[in-house]
Order: structure tokens, then sequence, then C-alpha cells
């Protein structure tokens, strides 16, 4: 790296390997070139006022690759999209010989990235430690040839530097959250050690302090837990675990339906963490020997998120999760679930049925309320009246009428059921049916002209009837009120930045327990890992689905001493995809792995 010349940097180095990498053209370049000051003084926005020394510092804080990205060229191999910035950076770093990397935030040390360097300077050369590798600090930097402050570093640390590439906006955002976070966690554990507070019972501090007001100092606290939601939204996390252990506090979040470790926070702020939660969704501070349920509702840019909020005491103090209802993810297209296009057509038979009974099945996290809240929302109009149950309401919606379950002052789900029976509902959506009481009320709205659409937890679609059964519905209530069974799971989507293709044959599948007709050899596809992705070579989640409508078939078989096999082979022979089955369809149309359908449907082997 210290061979390479100080004015590879300069812009027209820069067009230069832009275009040999046939990223731009020449006639890009020099428009670029000849637009560059009049694009400078219009980045310097707010500062434009400024004149002579100052000005003339400002503008040197604007790169030529500032202009490129503010001109948004399209690239020349690919005319549909524009440069963007990670990509001039990957391409500039390709032609200096340096290692590029798109920076995963959930994969630094905060420790690391704030103890080495101070924020001002991080943020006057945008340098970011990430890792020690070899013996060496790896920092991230746009400009790698800034070898006066990346030698300031070395001797600072006292370890030599490897200089990697990164984006300038990545750079500055991440130095910004780390520090800004690092600071709210040191000023508290500051505060709290000056005041001599009883660490082991934060939350009394808090009420005693609350008489006169939050103390001002209590803003670290904010700010940090502020910075978790947003860190979440961010990175599109469904839930975020806050855990206590014997000497941290551990921060996880799930993405993709994988958890992740995000902090490792001092065990003195735990308390105070969870305090603040507790505040946020109106539970109990002082009471910390019994689970909790609250709710959060939060601003995301222009939408509401709903924040479902659940403690639990454990081993070493209270555990909270907090389930991150977005309603881009709740209400979305019936169509852009992941149905088939004849799997679709039936569910939307089932679900537009004047009455009747339809259930929705599969695991915890299986996406069972998005389907429902979606369907819901393909169904509201005026002319319809919907009321949900539900334990606790998961997303609020102003287009439904929604009763949360309260079995304290015995409002459960049973006995709402009968009630709003008077308020002449024409759809009713039932959470869950968990027992025979609610299970008798939703048959008996079915059977006076409603349709109820609720969940069940079960396997699969079939084992669905005989787990009404088994909590008492009579056969003939059963074939009566049933309309149909959708038995769900959600698969990851294989990302299509870094999406690649292979070949296996038959058998080879069938090793694996995955029958697909044909001899092969099958071409597949899975994602190698890339930026992106975070080199998981997933990105996004998609629906699989058995439907299965409660055929005249099903109902006669029901009603003799009819087994689960001999139920699915009938419910087969009428068209039944079951769960594999549309996983290996997915896999074959390239949209997910032979790993995840056999991850997701392992009860089917």
């Amino acid at each position: 790296m210290q061979s390479v010349s100080r004015k590879q940097f300069d812009a027209k180095s820069i067009c230069q390997v832009l275009i040999s990498a046939r990223l731009i053209s020449a006639d890009q370049a020099r428009d670029a070139l000849r637009r560059e000051h009049q694009i400078r003084e219009a980045l310097l926005g707010k500062n434009a006022g400024k004149t002579g020394v100052d000005k003339k510092k400002a503008l040197m804080g604007i790169s030529f690759i500032d202009v490129l990205i503010k001109l948004a060229l399209k690239r020349l191999d690919q005319p549909e999209k524009v440069v963007d910035e990670d990509q001039i950076y990957k391409t500039l770093a390709d032609a200096w010989k340096i290692p590029y990397k798109k920076i995963d935030p959930l994969k630094l040390e905060l420790n690391l990235v704030t103890g080495t360097i101070s924020r001002s300077f991080a943020l006057k050369h945008l340098l970011l430690p990430l890792k020690m590798e070899e013996g060496k600090l790896v920092v991230a930097t746009p400009d790698p040839f800034n070898h006066e402050a990346i030698a300031d570093v070395e001797q600072v640390a006292k370890l030599r530097v490897k200089p990697i590439v990164s984006s300038k906006s990545d750079i500055r955002k991440l130095i910004n959250e780390f520090f800004g976070f690092h600071h709210s966690i040191s000023a508290a554990e500051d505060l709290f050690a000056k005041k001599g507070v009883d660490l082991g019972n934060l939350e009394r501090y808090v009420n005693l302090s609350a008489t006169d007001g939050p103390p001002a100092t209590d803003q670290h606290i904010v700010n940090a837990v502020n910075h978790l939601f947003s860190y979440s939204f961010d990175q599109k996390a469904s839930d975020i675990h806050i855990e206590p252990k014997r000497e941290i506090c551990l921060v996880r979040m799930r993405i993709d339906g994988a958890l992740h470790t995000v902090y490792k926070l001092p065990k003195k702020l735990h308390n105070a963490v969870v305090s603040r939660i507790k505040s946020l969704s109106g539970l109990d501070m002082a009471e910390k020997r019994r689970p909790q349920d609250g709710r959060i509702k939060m601003g995301k840019e222009d939408t509401e998120v709903e924040i479902r909020v659940s403690t639990i005491p454990v081993a070493f103090g209270e555990k909270v999760v907090m389930r991150v209802m977005d309603p881009d993810i709740l209400f979305q297209d019936l169509e852009m679930l992941g149905f088939s296009r004849t799997d679709f057509e039936k569910y939307k038979g089932l679900i537009t049925m004047p009455f009747g009974i339809v259930l929705v099945t599969g695991p915890t996290g299986s996406g069972k309320s998005t389907t429902l809240y979606s369907s819901l929302r393909m169904l509201s109009s005026p002319e319809v009246n919907i009321t949900t149950i539900e334990d606790p309401i998961e997303m609020i919606h102003e287009e439904f009428n929604q009763i949360g379950v309260q079995p304290a002052i015995n409002v459960t789900f049973g006995s709402v059921l009968k009630n709003i029976l008077r308020q002449d509902p024409d759809i009713i959506m039932v959470g869950e049916i968990r027992d025979l009481e609610t299970a008798q009320a939703a048959v008996q709205a079915a059977l006076t002209g409603h349709l109820v659409l609720s969940t069940l937890h079960t396997n699969d679609a079939v084992s669905t009837i005989f787990r009404l059964l088994d909590l008492g519905v009579p056969p003939y209530l059963v074939h009566s009120s049933l309309t149909g069974v959708v038995a769900q799971r959600l698969v990851r989507k294989i990302c299509p930045n870094c999406i690649e293709s292979f070949q296996m044959t038959a058998g080879e599948l069938a090793d694996l327990g995955l029958s697909v007709r044909g001899e092969g050899p099958f071409t597949l596809k899975h994602g190698k890992g890339c930026i992106k992705c975070r080199n998981t070579g997933y990105k996004g989640r998609t629906g699989i689905y058995e439907i299965m409508p409660y055929s005249e078939g099903l109902k006669q078989l029901t009603s003799g001493d009819a087994d689960l096999a001999s139920l699915r082979r009938k419910a087969e022979d009428e068209g039944l995809t079951v769960l594999r089955e549309g996983g290996i369809r997915k896999m074959l149309q390239g949209q997910t792995t032979y790993q995840e359908v056999l991850r997701v449907t392992w009860d089917q082997m």
C-alpha cells in the first residue's frame, strides 16, 4: 500500500479505474469532471455561505466519489442500475489491490471500535477499527492513502494497522452509532458508580427519583435504549432479546429467523435498561418476581411500529424479549407471501366463503399472524364488520374491531366469542384455539353464519382435524363448521446478490430425503455469501404452504376410525401439496436451498 501514489485518489485516476472496469463511459467521466465544482458547491449545502479558508476546508471534505454518487450515473454494464457508493469503493479497492469490506455491524465489538481511538479522531479521518487479525488491527477507511492518520493509530494502539476499504457513508454512520451508544453506556456507568446506587436493585433508585422528575443523567439510558430500537429497525430484526448473565448483559436480535449477538453490556446497566423498557411499556418496575407483558408504540419513518414486550425472571435477573410487529411485515399483499398460483386460488376460495372456520397452523414463528392479518386486510371493506380477539393484540389496525384477552377478569377467547356474536360481526379472527371452550364458541359462530379465522398449533394440515377432536369437539360439529386448514412454514430466500447454480442428481436428493421426479441432474441454487447478506447466502423469507379444503371425502373418513396416514393419503389424492413438496418446488425454482427445505420440514421425513 505504501508504494501506491496518493494521486490514485484524485478525480482523473478514479475515472480511469471506473472506465476500465466498464462501470461508466468516457463521456460520463468527462461530464462528471466538468461538473465537479458545481456538484461540490451543491453538496456543501448549508455551509455554502462560508467564505475564504472555511469554505475551502469544507469543499476539501467533499470527495470526487461524493460527486459521482450525487450524479447517480447509469452503469455501463447494467444500464437499469446506477453506480452506487459500494460499487465505486469496491472497484477502486480492487484496482488498488486493497481488500474491500461491506461492514456488518452485528460482527463488530463495541469495546474494540470505541476503545482504540477517540470519536473526534475517527470522524475527522473516517477510520473505524474493526477487529484483530493475525496480531494486526484491521481498520476500515474510505481513504487508505491517509498514511499519517494510519500511523497515528499505530502509535496509539501500539499495533500494526491493516487498512481495508469501506464506503464513506457506512463508516460515518457506524462511528456515530457505536461511539454514541458507547458514550451513553459509559456515562450511565459513571453516574451509578458516583452516586453509589444499589446496582442490584436499580428499580428502587428509579422509583425514589421519580418524585423529583427523572434526573438529567437518566438521558444516557434513554439514548441507549432508543439506539437498540433504531438498530433493530435498521437490521429488520423480528425480536430483541436482553438477557442477564453472571458478568454481562447480552443483547441479541433475531434476523431472518436466526439470533445474532449484537452487544455485550456491563451487567450493572442491565436493571437500568430493563427499567426503561418497563417504563415505556407501562409495566410495574418494582415487580421483578413475576412475568409481565406490555407493548410500546414507536415511530419508524412514516409508519408506527408496535413492540410487544415480555419480561420473565431467570437465574441472573429479568430477561426481556421484545417482538417487533412491523406493519410492513404483518400487512402484506397475500399474493406476495409465497403461495403458488394453485394454492393461492384454494386459499382465496376458503377465506371468501360466507361462513365456516379456516384454521392456520404451524409452530411459533412460522408466519401465521402475517397470513391472518394480510387476509383480514384483503377482506376488509366498509361493508364488512371484522372483529378480532387476540392475546395480546399484535398490531392495531383501525379497520378492525380488536379485543385483547384479559384472563384476570374472565375476558377469555371463549367468553368474548359468545359476546361478540351480539356485535353483528361478518368475520371473526380468534388469535388461537387453545381449549374446548374456545373451540366450541368458534364452531357456534361458524354455524350461525360467520367466517371464523384462527390458529392452532399442529405440525401439518391433516393432524389439525385430530387436534380438534382431541380438544373434545364432536365429529359432527367439525364436519359442519370446518371449511379448510392451512399449514405453513417460513424458509429463508437465497440472496439475489450472490446467487449461483450447482447440480445434483435425483439420487443425491433422495439420499437427503427429498423426492424429485426425473433422473436429473437438477440445477439448484444457493448463495455463496456476500456483503449484502452478511455472508449467510440468505436474504429475506418466504412461506411454504399446505392448503387443505375439508372435503366430503375427508369428512366421511373422519366419521369412522380412520388414522392419520389414511386421511393424509386421501387429502393428497384430492390434490394436497404437503409442506415438503412445496419446499422442493421452491428449491427447484431457485428461491431457496435444499438445506432450508430439510430444516423446516424435518417432521415430514
